[in-house]
């Protein structure tokens, strides 16, 4: 079967075979899918370069406080989020085996970690140690038992959104438990994305994944449509996630030093 056919079985929603340990988490990959991983990674540009003019001092924006940035924020992590629920029912349906799965989350794991080295090297005081990547691996592996009971998902799902966002305790104010969420005040990090609330989004992308299965994923049949480049960068996010930082922070530096040249 010719690689064309095998993405048109996928963006039409077929089900590939799922029993087989041969099976291809691939042949289950859906164009829309891709789009909107790609929308959500060129908003998150948006950001991180207006955050980046910030820290060369370009722009004098409070990303910390002002209502328009938290909401950008909120927006971008939450799509991040919800993709992966949905992706992790693709994953089911596609017939992923256990060894991929586990591959899959040690390599998110390990980008995680390299995302902490990192920031520690520019930000030492405020590295990130629990931020989107870190929180995407703890959560595929706490929402995986659930990819095919997508009504406990829901339920669960949206226990944790609101238990993280209504409930509070000093307590998991130690960086050693602040990661779980319920933090009176946001930590001194880059980045941070706790388990709750943002791990309940996941659970609640893997109801919307069945809804989407359900109809055949026709509801995104328009975004198959949308630009080739758009939908490599939703099929590469991880990879495109890892670099585009470094980049811009080194862009933005040599063109923040020439115009600033005497």
């Amino acid at each position: 079967m010719s690689r064309r056919h095998r993405r048109a079985r996928g963006t039409a929603g077929a089900r590939p075979a799922t029993g087989s340990p041969a099976a291809r988490p691939d042949r289950g990959r859906i164009d829309g899918i891709d789009a909107l991983r790609g929308v959500a990674l060129c908003l998150m540009f948006v950001y991180h370069f207006a955050f980046d003019l910030r820290f060369h001092g370009v722009i004098a924006a409070d990303f910390e406080h002002d209502a328009f940035w938290l909401g950008f924020r909120a927006l971008i992590v939450s799509a991040f989020m919800a993709l992966v629920g949905v992706s992790l029912v693709l994953a089911a349906r596609a017939g992923t085996t256990p060894a991929h799965f586990w591959k899959r989350v040690g390599v998110i794991g390990a980008c995680a970690l390299a995302a902490s080295a990192g920031s520690w090297l520019v930000f030492p005081r405020t590295f990130i140690y629990f931020g989107i990547l870190h929180c995407i691996a703890v959560a595929s592996v706490l929402a995986w038992p659930l990819v095919r009971r997508p009504r406990a998902a829901a339920g669960i799902g949206i226990a944790v959104i609101v238990a993280g966002l209504a409930w509070s305790h000093p307590a998991f104010d130690a960086r050693a438990l602040s990661w779980l969420g319920f933090t009176t005040t946001k930590p001194a990090t880059e980045d941070f994305v706790p388990l709750a609330p943002w791990a309940g989004i996941v659970f609640v992308g893997i109801a919307l994944g069945h809804v989407l299965a359900r109809g055949a994923f026709r509801a995104l049949a328009p975004l198959a449509a949308s630009p080739a480049w758009l939908r490599w960068l939703g099929r590469h996010s991880l990879a495109v996630y890892m670099v585009h930082q470094p980049i811009l922070l080194a862009v933005l530096w040599l063109a923040v030093g020439i115009a600033r040249r005497p």
